[in-house]
């Protein structure tokens, strides 16, 4: 049989002994914050086993998605490495919620395996529990199982808890032997894939005290679980899961996708890969269509662990890119008709993975490459451990789980100082607690210094001059970069929101390319990120306590480009912060800045969003003022005090000594600056801003470019303009924006006319729909998920259904943006004659989606955001509704 024929010849064989066929709950257990995943086909039934809650049927059977990758029940690590774990499965099941019990459970059991699906009784073992003489002689009793096959084992493989504490009993297992010989009964409950467990046969019939009591409970039920994989597996007569019809289709696109061909073998490395990508797959499509989403904690993180797990396998197939996503088509085309929310979230679900997966790739080449590296380094040691500062490295820089490196770490032979990288992640947390501005300094410890001078403050010359003969005063010497100080520079320090300046520092020996400088005190310390063994190789002997300066002799170049257009900015951000407190008034006040050569940011206080007028007039009049080339003003050496009292401005966040610089603009603005600026506004050249955006509450931001910056955005915006009257056929005095007005005013009217479309297209197909559902008393009744469809259409779309269809009631869902609206709607015959209020309903039905709303009788809307909900908001306002037209 196909697997297919398999499933449904279970749930017929059980519908047939009165069980009621109940729908798989999701994987996503929404009422269950103990459980991260449905992980038993019992999850749904819980609450009855508790005796918190009842149902209307007292047998029942169905097909149930689990997940077991987390908690007690977890599988990943042995996924891909054998014949039958899966990290999702399916449970095949039936129960009876104090109805029969021991008697029918096992010889139902029995009908099924031998008479209907004619698997050899010889091959069958069953255990039991080792005190449960019932179940022993109703195994003699009524089957035809060999004596010597039943077989009695202890509380850890035959006796059931669903906690501590709780609901328990005695449970009869059914085991084949799959061994060549038939040889396979020492085997029984040894983890050996030769000999597998079938079906559990759960019998709850104690209540587990605190005190390890057990007592009798009032009604006894039957729980039971049945590995769908592997018993088509053993119907089909494969010896793995993974040989069966259920994971061919997904293979046969891994194949497609990357060449590779499925052999079977259990050692094999590509085909272990592909198991893992067909599993993986499986789990994380299920998950995501049943509400859950990747994330950095709970479920969430699992998912995103499964996936990375998945693309490291992947590498062992040659495949560099997402892959995944592609198999998510497949199994809706395989498992759709049994489940299907895999087609109607497959677009969303696809994405979602794409989206993951391109996230994580772009990492784990680089990753997989230090981790290599890591471990030779182990290996030649003598080591049998990576060092948790390691495989911290491989979590911060290149997003490896931790339990992503224990893997791979347990795959080499090695474990993982797991301790060590608690440290590490601890350590980061209190990096990142301190504050930005330490970034600016050389921490304690970070190298040691050589000092040629007793004399470490140097004097700033950048004010006057670009160039300096100076004295090297000290280096250091770091991993990746070299540190210098001088005894005078003209390179200005990274400060007051202005980036350090970069330059040279040579002599006749040498030359240092300086990409950055910093304050260290008194100290301008120069980076050097490539220096090379420059240092080692000069004149200077690190011996010599004090060399003569002399010795020590240089000359300190600043980057005249660069300084220039930092210069520029900086400029350009006083005009900006004057204009805007003369527009938008006297409470805008600067609470941020940075400067660089090629780019300008001015975060300042505000309540609301600029207006394309209010920045225009920003705009407009900076480069009037960069027109009238006003000089710029820098008076040194001012008493703090007198510089207030002259009505100079002070910056956010710094801090002034008693004696300050100021820089005026004439007219313009006064201010508190250490910064280096132009020597005349129009030097700036042009003034743009590219954008302006929110920060914080009450605090907004200004982007904008300067000079040659600026002049090559507006170049590029001409080009662009021009190409657009080109493509509009515009002559050059006609103006752009009516015609696209007119194309935009008639684009919108053909997508209402579209629109208009598809709600008629809608409302015919959700009447077809009407048409085939079931009546009951003469209503038929609608609850039903729609893709692709915005709020508005679905209102529309239950208007329809509410005029043409008198007699229906129906909830309608759609999803946007991660945002749940329902629709719900009652026809007048559904509301006069029965009484259905769907405004009341759907205030129900939305608590399900985490949200609220209501109507009148015959309409009525809600919104919620939980995604996951909507199957319970649908169930529930359907059994409601056909509650309330039965009268009950």
């Amino acid at each position: 049989m196909k697997s297919s024929e398999i499933r449904q010849s279970f749930l017929d064989f059980f519908a047939a002994k009165d069980h009621k066929i109940v729908r798989s709950a999701p994987v996503i257990p929404a009422d269950d914050p103990t459980l991260l995943f449905t992980n038993a086909g019992m999850n749904q039934f819980k609450d009855v086993f508790l005796d918190k809650g009842t149902r209307s049927y007292t047998r029942a059977a169905d097909t149930q998605k689990c997940i077991r990758a987390s908690g007690k029940h977890n599988d990943l690590e042995d996924v891909g490495r054998d014949t039958y774990h899966h990290t999702f499965f399916e449970m095949l099941g039936n129960w009876s919620f104090g109805d029969y019990y021991k008697k029918e459970a096992i010889s139902w059991a029995w009908e099924l395996l031998t008479s209907v699906w004619k698997l050899p009784a010889d091959r069958l073992y069953a255990t039991v529990y080792k005190d449960d003489d019932e179940s022993y002689h109703l195994w003699q009793q009524e089957t035809d199982i060999a004596h010597d096959h039943i077989l009695r084992f202890g509380d850890k493989d035959n006796f059931w808890e669903m906690g501590e504490t709780g609901p328990c009993g005695p449970c009869s297992e059914i085991h084949i032997d799959l061994t060549p010989d038939g040889s396979g009964k020492p085997l029984v409950n040894a983890g050996d894939y030769r000999v597998i467990e079938l079906w559990n046969l759960v019998f709850i019939q104690y209540n587990r005290q605190a005190d390890g009591r057990l007592e009798p409970l009032p009604r006894r039920h039957v729980d039971t679980g049945m590995g769908f994989e592997r018993v088509v597996a053993v119907l089909q007569g494969k010896g793995s899961n993974y040989d069966s019809d259920v994971f061919l289709p997904l293979f046969d696109k891994i194949t497609e996708i990357t060449g590779v061909i499925y052999k079977g073998t259990l050692e094999g490395q590509e085909d272990i890969a592909m198991r893992v990508l067909a599993d993986h797959a499986r789990t994380l499509a299920f998950a995501l269509s049943d509400g859950a989403m990747p994330s950095n904690e709970g479920r969430g993180y699992v998912l995103r662990r499964i996936l990375r797990r998945a693309l490291r396998y992947a590498k062992t197939l040659g495949c560099n890119e997402p892959v995944l996503y592609r198999l998510v088509e497949t199994l809706a085309g395989s498992m759709g008709d049994v489940f299907p929310e895999l087609r109607s979230r497959q677009d969303t679900v696809s994405k979602i993975i794409r989206a993951e997966e391109e996230s994580f790739l772009d990492t784990l080449d680089r990753g997989i490459e230090i981790f290599n590296e890591v471990i030779e380094l182990v290996r030649l040691a003598g080591g049998s451990a990576i060092a948790g500062a390691d495989a911290f490295r491989l979590y911060d820089t290149y997003g490896f789980p931790l339990d992503l490196t224990r893997l791979m770490a347990s795959e080499a032979g090695l474990l993982v100082d797991e301790e060590g990288f608690e440290h590490a992640m601890q350590e980061q947390k209190a990096r990142a607690r301190q504050d930005r501005k330490e970034k600016q300094q050389i921490q304690d410890g970070e190298g040691e210094w050589v000092w040629f001078s007793s004399e470490r403050a140097t004097v700033f010359t950048g004010y006057q001059s670009l160039e300096e003969d100076c004295a090297l005063n000290g280096y250091c010497r770091m991993p990746d970069r070299l540190l210098v100080a001088l005894d005078r520079s003209p390179f200005y320090a990274e400060s007051g929101g202005q980036a350090g300046d970069s330059g040279w520092i040579e002599t006749g020996e040498y030359r240092l390319q300086v990409t950055d400088t910093r304050k260290d005190g008194d100290s301008i310390v120069h980076v050097v990120t490539d220096a090379r063994d420059i240092v080692r190789d000069c004149a200077i002997d690190p011996s010599d306590v004090v060399p003569d300066s002399a010795a020590r002799a240089c000359r300190a170049s600043v980057d005249r480009e660069n300084r220039e257009g930092t210069e520029r900015n900086h400029t350009a951000t006083h005009l900006l912060h004057a204009a805007l407190r003369r527009i938008l008034g006297e409470h805008v006040q600067q609470k941020g800045s940075f400067v660089s050569a090629d780019r300008l940011r001015f975060d300042f206080s505000h309540f609301s969003k600029l207006g394309d007028e209010e920045l225009e007039l920003v705009e407009s009049e900076i480069n009037a003022q960069i027109r009238s080339a006003e000089p710029v003003v820098k008076h040194q050496d001012i008493p703090y005090d007198e510089a207030i009292e002259k009505g100079a401005l002070a910056f956010f966040g710094d801090k002034y000594a008693d004696r300050v610089r100021v820089v005026e603009i004439p007219g313009v603005s006064i201010e508190l600056c250490g910064g280096t600026h132009v020597d005349s506004i129009g030097q700036i050249g042009l003034f743009k801003i590219v954008g302006e955006s929110s920060v914080a509450s009450g605090v907004r931001r200004i982007e904008a470019l300067t000079g040659k910056a600026a002049e090559q955005l507006m170049w590029k915006e001409y080009r662009e303009l021009q190409d657009i009257r080109q493509m509009l056929k515009l002559k050059a005095d006609e103006e752009v924006k009516p015609k696209i007005r007119e194309l935009a005013e008639s684009k919108k009217e053909l997508e209402k006319q579209l629109q208009e479309l598809r709600i008629g297209a809608l409302s015919a197909t959700l009447l077809d729909a009407l048409d085939a559902s079931g009546e009951v008393n003469g209503i038929r009744i609608i609850s039903r998920i729609l893709e692709h469809v915005d709020a508005d259409a679905l209102r529309q779309a239950a208007l329809s259904l509410r005029e043409h269809a008198p007699a229906s009631a129906g909830l309608l869902c759609t999803v946007e943006d991660g945002k749940v609206s329902l629709t719900a709607f009652a026809g007048d015959l559904a509301v006069r004659d029965f009484g259905i209020d769907v405004g009341k309903l759907v205030r129900e039905a939305a608590k399900y989606v985490q949200g609220g709303g209501g109507g009148k009788p015959d309409f009525a809307t809600a919104g919620g955001k939980n995604p996951g909900g909507i199957q319970q908001a649908l169930d529930f306002f359907a059994a409601a509704v056909r509650n309330t037209i039965a009268g009950l």
